[in-house]
């Protein structure tokens, strides 16, 4: 039996009341505010019945013996799989959104900058954005420039407009002339190439050069394979401080659960791009530790992917307390996703 089999029309009806009614006061509801609140043609005891049922199917769970009830995460689960309806922004509120991404900005890593800037300051949670990995960015020119005897900086403009710049050391000097040609070459078979598959392109192409084109074939090469593998996209995080509002996060021991969390960048995109990847109804909501990871507890992350020539190249969101408003957040991380995918191909070459 599925969970949406699980309960019936009343149980339903309960049980989106006691998530609402919890988002917004931050309290343990009790049975005479639902019927108070949403004016239901049940009595008190019914209502207490019911929530009692719900609290034995792991939906609902009492913190104190004479307190109300509050969601657990399968209840805020079920609320957003089955239960929620994403509530559709205003014209005033779209507007908000598309004034601060349609400014000037001069490549991705701005966009997404000001993209996380916007997130936290339209949900008051912290906005997170990935920007494009090197898997998705495509090289437009590659330089090499020397600045001491065995080291070069490897100079990359790529599709979206950055500028990124590598610095390794080469176990000799390059030779002055030898680097113009080098440039040359580099340019003119790596362009278009994906930025983690220099090596690899250059590599699979090596059997196909002769003579002087071989020679500095194998040249770039020993140079490429300096260069550091599998960096991680860069993440802009923006109003953490937010999070320490929220009544949840007033306990020591949560808010430091979290602090920890918001530390490790690499951690947080993994958590990005997992979120924004689960498959069923709802799945771009992850609600607590539902995967058992430590310090994933108390936290909710509201994602959506955005594309290029419809192929995800990166991943925004919002993290803030479980008890998120998420029919209002997933509509406003949804809209800016799409907005930055329209952004973003202004600057795709």
């Amino acid at each position: 039996m599925t969970q949406v089999q699980e309960l019936g029309e009343r149980e339903r009806l309960i049980l989106h009341a006691v998530v609402h009614t919890h988002i917004t006061t931050a309290e343990p509801v009790g049975s005479r505010s639902v019927v108070k609140r949403f004016g239901l043609d049940l009595s008190p005891a019914t209502v207490r019945n019911v929530m009692a049922d719900l609290e034995d199917l792991g939906f609902l769970q009492q913190i104190h013996t004479s307190s109300g009830r509050v969601p657990t995460d399968r209840g805020y689960r079920y609320y957003v799989d089955y239960l929620m309806r994403v509530q559709a922004l205003t014209a005033r509120e779209r507007a908000r959104i598309e004034r601060e991404l349609e400014q000037q900005l001069n490549d991705a890593d701005e966009v997404l900058r000001q993209t996380s800037h916007l997130l936290a300051r339209v949900t008051r949670q912290a906005g997170l954005a990935e920007a494009p990995s090197e898997a998705s960015a495509e090289i437009q020119r590659l330089d090499l420039i020397p600045f001491a005897a065995c080291r070069l900086a490897v100079l990359i403009v790529d599709n979206f407009g950055r500028v990124l710049t590598i610095t390794v050391e080469t176990p000799e000097p390059l030779a002055p002339d030898t680097v113009p040609a080098l440039n040359r070459f580099l340019n003119a078979h790596l362009r278009g190439t994906h930025i983690d598959q220099m090596a690899a392109t250059l590599r699979t192409r090596l059997q196909t050069f002769f003579d002087e084109q071989r020679m500095l074939a194998e040249q770039a090469l020993r140079i490429l394979s300096l260069v550091p593998q599998n960096r991680p996209a860069q993440l802009f995080l923006d109003g953490a401080d937010q999070l320490f509002e929220q009544p949840e996060f007033q306990d020591v021991d949560k808010a430091r659960q979290v602090f920890g969390l918001l530390g490790g960048q690499d951690r947080l995109a993994g958590l990005l791009r997992a979120t924004a990847t689960t498959t069923p109804a709802g799945g771009k909501i992850l609600i607590g530790g539902a995967d058992g990871t430590e310090g994933l507890e108390n936290i909710s992350v509201v994602t959506a992917p955005y594309k290029i020539s419809e192929e995800t190249v990166g991943v925004i969101g919002v993290l803030g307390s479980k008890r998120m408003p998420y029919p209002h957040l997933s509509a406003i991380v949804d809209y800016t996703a799409g907005l930055v995918t329209k952004v973003l191909s202004r600057f795709v070459r």
